[in-house]
């Protein structure tokens, strides 16, 4: 099971990384899916999100999940970290040309159209982080990952109602954060 492997893992088993991997690629891969039905598709390859998310559990010298909620909250982080690299790789070789809009609802996310403002959401984000780390983990787990409420509560170890109340927190601060900034 997850939770053995998991264990044997962080215990430092050989081969459990081996073990791992299946379990892992298999919720990455739902993710990226749902994250693509959800609006007509991820401008993003959803392979390479799959991949990139698994690479940096891979880099991790120590994986520190404790269960298959928590290891989804880690891959959540981890496609985020993937999706705003994208972007500004983005800006940088278009300088954010044609840029639209970008809502904070759990919608796919278009790095090729919506580079600038997944940047600005990444600039807000460190900044919420400093007055409320779990409004940012909540916001990655459901923007990013694509997780339901559900998932994400059960991710971040919180009840349901708490990711409800901090869901809409998360959207209504990064709202007004960027809306300073235009």
């Amino acid at each position: 099971t997850l939770l053995s492997v998991l264990a044997q893992y962080r215990a430092g088993e050989a081969g459990a990384l081996d073990r791992l991997v299946p379990l892992v690629y298999q919720d990455l891969r739902r993710i990226a899916r749902r994250q693509a039905r959800a609006g007509g598709g991820l401008s993003l390859d959803t392979t390479a999100l799959v991949h990139e998310a698994y690479l940096k559990l891979v880099e991790q010298s120590r994986l520190q999940a404790n269960d298959r909620g928590h290891l989804l909250a880690i891959c959540a982080r981890a496609m985020r970290q993937y999706v705003i690299g994208q972007a500004r790789q983005r800006l940088a070789d278009k300088r954010g040309g044609g840029a639209r809009p970008i809502t904070l609802d759990s919608a796919p996310i278009a790095v090729q159209d919506q580079a600038g403002q997944l940047v600005l959401i990444e600039q807000a984000l460190q900044h919420l982080d400093r007055l409320d780390e779990r409004l940012v983990r909540v916001f990655e787990c459901r923007y990013f990952a694509g997780l339901s409420e559900p998932e994400t509560a059960e991710a971040l170890g919180v009840p349901l109602r708490t990711v409800q109340r901090d869901w809409m927190r998360a959207r209504a601060w990064l709202r007004d954060w960027i809306g300073t900034q235009a």
